[in-house]
């Protein structure tokens, strides 16, 4: 893009110069054949619990999920949106550029890979109104030390997602970057991706405590383990049923029926609670939610209260093999720069504030948290870790 040469790339506008007439009626009698229904992308998932799968997408798919996602912001052919998302993730592709096309607007990529101060500095010199981004990055541009000579104040909306977007950063993100109407979105790979999502008119408290209200054309519910749909505002597992789901995991017709029942319910494995006025609350991963000698535990509650420490820049909380309990809290905790924190100090935050079987037993700072590419936590390497150090012993069950 633009008019300046790049080494070893072609320049969009040359690109396009290539084709001849026989190009163009090569790709139209392509385009005439499309259905809506055709599988036009093979996304793979982020690999948060093992292996990435592949998630086969249609036109149908991602063409309609970007346009509702982008009309939730009120997008318009005058804004300017920043993506620094990946593009082979939903959020870059799905929300971002086809997002964009829908209405229209301007995309600006800061550049190949996430850098916050790229990122920071893309929105000031283009003057964005929008910005996209996992909870991870609005940390990091948030942190950064030349953030107070960033311009900000062009920037109007947003979207936070890929992974539940802590409380905390969700109130800083609005009155430290201006972000007026960010909003928060729900859904998953397989389901284009977005599912829930909150308005740029909802109340500030339910846009950055809730993933807000089930998006158009989407039916959702939250189900028990035997099945039955739960009572309002009680934990389940949430399913989706509608356009958004997929065809299935390319190649893997075990997987596809594990995830999509026979009635075409998309089975998303997040634990989440869904009140009368139909705002839904992500609380865990079914696999994630511990159980302390027959206490539910949901680690999503615990980080969520550790966030509110001044000296917390990331936290993680899972659960490990205790053979007393069942199962024991670790946390393991990233520090804002220059911090220093000890395991007794986090533990006196939590005692009197939050019930004692809640508190983590083990404590660990890190550096960093083992991520995926997109950003999202990878509990199963972090619960590995702890057991290869406590040297323990997974029980066996029935």
């Amino acid at each position: 893009m633009g008019e300046e040469n790049s080494p070893g790339m072609f320049n969009f506008a040359d690109v396009l110069a290539m084709a001849g007439r026989d190009e163009h009626d090569s790709l139209d009698r392509i385009s005439e054949g499309l259905k809506p229904g055709d599988a036009i992308n093979i996304q793979f998932t982020s690999g948060t619990t093992g292996a990435p799968k592949g998630a086969t997408l249609t036109h149908n798919n991602i063409v309609n999920n970007g346009k509702f996602v982008t009309s939730a912001i009120r997008l318009t052919v005058e804004d300017r949106l920043c993506i620094p998302v990946p593009l082979y993730h939903c959020f870059g592709m799905s929300m971002g550029t086809i997002g964009c096309v829908t209405k229209g607007a301007t995309m600006v990529f800061p550049g190949e890979g996430f850098d916050a101060g790229a990122t920071l500095k893309a929105v000031a010199g283009e003057r964005c109104t929008g910005l996209y981004g996992v909870p991870t990055m609005f940390v990091g541009m948030l942190d950064h030390p030349d953030f107070d000579t960033f311009d900000l104040t062009s920037l109007r909306t947003g979207i936070m997602a890929g992974s539940p977007c802590p409380i905390e950063v969700m109130k800083k993100v609005v009155s430290l970057m201006h972000m007026a109407q960010v909003t928060i979105a729900y859904g998953m790979t397989e389901t284009s991706p977005v599912s829930f999502q909150s308005s740029v008119d909802d109340p500030l408290e339910k846009r950055v405590s809730t993933v807000g209200r089930v998006h158009p054309h989407v039916e959702v519910k939250a189900i028990d383990a035997d099945g039955a749909t739960v009572a309002v505002g009680a934990p389940g597992e949430l399913c989706t049923r509608g356009y958004s789901v997929m065809k299935g995991y390319w190649d893997d017709e075990e997987k596809t029926r594990e995830a999509i029942d026979p009635d075409g319910w998309m089975h998303t494995g997040d634990l989440a609670t869904i009140d009368a006025e139909g705002y839904c609350n992500i609380v865990g991963r079914v696999k994630d939610m511990v159980i302390r000698g027959g206490e539910n535990v949901y680690p999503r509650e615990v980080e969520e209260f550790l966030y509110r420490h001044p000296k917390v820049r990331e936290v993680q909380v899972f659960g490990i093999p205790d053979p007393k309990y069942g199962e024991e809290l670790c946390a393991w905790i990233v520090l804002k720069p220059g911090q220093i924190a000890t395991e007794q100090e986090i533990k006196a935050f939590c005692a009197g504030q939050i019930a004692h079987y809640k508190i983590p037993r083990h404590i660990r700072f890190r550096i960093e948290l083992p991520m995926t590419v997109t950003g999202k936590p990878q509990k199963f390497l972090m619960r590995e870790a702890m057991v290869d150090e406590l040297g323990l012993v997974t029980p066996k069950t029935a």
